[in-house]
């Protein structure tokens, strides 16, 4: 009897705001970015094509600094970028990619994030921790 092999689900993630427009512009990037990108990381190939699933959300709340991408995993702190332009900031987001993949925590300075991205840093979320031991006066 065959075998059907199913898709692993990929370990990280990059989310990318449909809803931005341009300031003083009907236009939304984030779609023709979430094209751009899936193409690119595509095309990296090796661990980096495997590991990330890209997607879009109506909104992430980076209005001011569209077009707004996250950069997330399992155990690693979140990044949030804005100002991001779907023709010219493609090669850094690939190469953020490759980084991210290969940090334990996802933790990194700004000097260790490619071109743009070392400025256009809207957020670090650390990852989620679990407390294990009991606080004093928490409840129970």
């Amino acid at each position: 009897m065959p075998t059907t092999k199913t898709a692993r689900p990929s370990s990280h993630r990059i989310t990318v705001c449909t809803a931005c427009r341009h300031t003083g512009s009907d236009c939304q990037p984030g779609l023709e970015l979430i094209t751009r990108l899936r193409a690119a990381i595509h095309n990296a190939g090796g661990a980096t094509s495997t590991l990330f699933e890209i997607s879009g959300v109506a909104c992430m709340a980076g209005c001011d600094r569209p077009c707004t991408v996250a950069y997330h995993a399992s155990n690693k702190a979140t990044y949030l970028f804005g100002d991001i332009d779907p023709a010219a900031d493609i090669d850094d987001l690939v190469r953020f990619a490759e980084h991210y993949a290969g940090l334990d925590d996802g933790w990194c300075s700004a000097s260790q994030r490619p071109g743009k991205l070392k400025h256009t840093t809207l957020a670090r979320v650390p990852a989620a921790m679990l407390v294990l031991e009991p606080v004093e006066g928490a409840l129970q």
